[in-house]
């Protein structure tokens, strides 16, 4: 597998990814609660908008340093259909929600994009450029949670992988001229990614995927059953 190589981190101190997906779970956690139960105070939601980009981030040093990328796919595939019942009942408290899909979904197409990218050169290059963009516009008729902005993101961390500069550059242009309005806050999500030392720390490799739909649950129950 054609996979980036290692970079070295340019920070000796700073925040691990254990610190990293901690910020994006508490953050989604505080967004998620002020859509469902606290809409009147649109802070918690300005808060929210520093988890995605974490997540997106972090899907890409996954996705540079996982032994089989395979597996991580799988992964997110299985746990994008078990989140897609609480998904559908918080959203539009029914079993059915065609409004739109997890961002599980999102992320397992940003994976993809980076695989197809990620192909030997010469002619397949622009195969796989092909592919990425099938990805994205996948994400668009999926209407999966952020669309095709959030497979841009992934692959903006991607294609400018390692440099920080770079990436923080064309991280801000694509979140303003993409969303715009609340979402460009998303920005502040730089900060601790910008943080990052390279290392993982402890492991909680199934935390997230768990939290995610098991918050998103206990948010409906909540809402529409207390």
């Amino acid at each position: 597998m054609n996979q980036r190589p290692l970079i070295r981190p340019a920070l000796s101190w700073g925040l691990n990814g254990f610190a990293l997906k901690w910020i994006a779970m508490l953050t989604m956690a505080i967004d998620h609660t002020g859509m469902v139960l606290f809409p009147q105070y649109p802070v918690m939601r300005i808060i929210g908008r520093l988890a995605f980009p974490i997540y997106c981030f972090l899907l890409v040093e996954g996705a540079c340093h996982t032994r089989s990328r395979v597996n991580y796919a799988l992964r997110l595939f299985l746990f994008a259909l078990a989140s897609e019942l609480p998904f559908n009942l918080v959203h539009g408290g029914n079993l059915w929600y065609d409004g739109a899909q997890n961002v599980m979904f999102t992320l397992l197409l940003g994976l993809l994009a980076v695989w197809c990218l990620d192909v030997p050169r010469g002619r397949w290059r622009i195969a796989g450029g092909v592919g990425a963009l099938l990805c994205l516009l996948l994400a668009e008729v999926l209407r999966t949670d952020y669309g095709g902005g959030g497979v841009v993101f992934i692959l903006v961390f991607y294609v400018f992988y390692g440099k920080r500069l770079w990436y923080s550059v064309m991280f801000v242009l694509a979140d303003f001229y993409i969303y715009g309005g609340v979402q460009k806050f998303a920005v502040a999500s730089l900060a601790p990614i910008l943080l990052y030392n390279g290392k993982r720390g402890p492991s909680m490799k199934y935390l997230f995927y768990v939290f995610y739909p098991a918050h998103l649950f206990v948010l409906y129950l909540i809402r529409y059953r207390l």
